[in-house]
């Protein structure tokens, strides 16, 4: 038998405690016979004001998935998406495998994380110079340039909003997101990323594509079209950017 509402497939989500815009964010993108069904991390320090203070969010995450994983499993999902973007490019190439291999042992499902959806976007795109918005602290853009400068790309700038807390991350404006693509493009740039799940970009991109003239790839947005894409969903989502309208 199958489930009456996620008849084609049930996503098991991990996202951070802290985080509220990856979740609504999947589920306008949902699309017929697919559901999202999310466990959290608990964050219990969400300060992120400095380096050492962004590491420690992370050390968190790293305690606690393992139980985020376990308990939605009980739901019986048939893959896993990761809410949460940060963990997905720390330590480069090799971080991200080794990461990817701990949910897979974990749950025995495969994964789509926000790193790799990011690199199949902007391969399909034939993107070779990328400008890059995060929210993170001057460490977390170092992993993100490690890991596109090791898979390719060249990180043309980087545009780090250094949030001070985990939930501040939600509070950036429109008007400041726009500004932060705006200053990491220019005519040499193929395609703009924006990591950071906890980023309310996803429309925000689609429309940039629009003015900008190139892909502008909003990680909550392409995490959730390599879920779809992997498990043979091929309807077209309208609204959240030309990676799940046209491909």
């Amino acid at each position: 038998m199958t489930d009456a509402l996620g008849w084609r497939r049930k996503f098991g989500v991990i996202a951070p405690s802290t985080n509220t815009i990856v979740e609504p964010d999947f589920y306008s993108m949902t699309v017929p016979g697919v559901t999202a069904h999310f466990s959290r991390i608990h964050i219990r320090n969400q300060d992120l004001s400095d380096d050492a203070n962004f590491e420690h969010l992370l050390v968190q995450i790293r305690d606690e998935i393992g139980a985020a994983c376990e308990r939605v499993l009980t739901c019986e999902p048939d893959y896993m998406v990761m809410g949460m973007s940060a963990e997905t490019f720390w330590g480069g190439v090799e971080g991200n495998r080794e990461f990817v291999r701990q949910i897979k042992a974990i749950t025995g499902l495969e994964v789509a994380t926000g790193a790799e959806a990011c690199e199949r976007a902007l391969k399909l795109y034939g993107a070779r110079r990328i400008g890059v918005v995060t929210p993170y602290q001057p460490v977390g853009d170092q992993n993100v340039v490690k890991f596109f400068s090791e898979i390719g790309f060249e990180v043309t700038a980087i545009e780090g909003l250094k949030c001070p807390t985990a939930v501040a991350i939600a509070h950036v404006t429109e008007d400041e997101l726009r500004a932060a693509i705006r200053k990491v493009d220019g005519p040499d740039v193929d395609a703009i990323v924006q990591c950071g799940t906890n980023l309310s970009v996803v429309r925000l991109a689609d429309e940039a594509e629009r003015w900008l003239s190139k892909p502008v790839i909003a990680i909550n947005a392409a995490t959730w079209w390599m879920a779809l894409r992997d498990n043979g969903i091929a309807d077209k989502v309208h609204g959240a950017g030309s990676l799940l309208r046209d491909h």
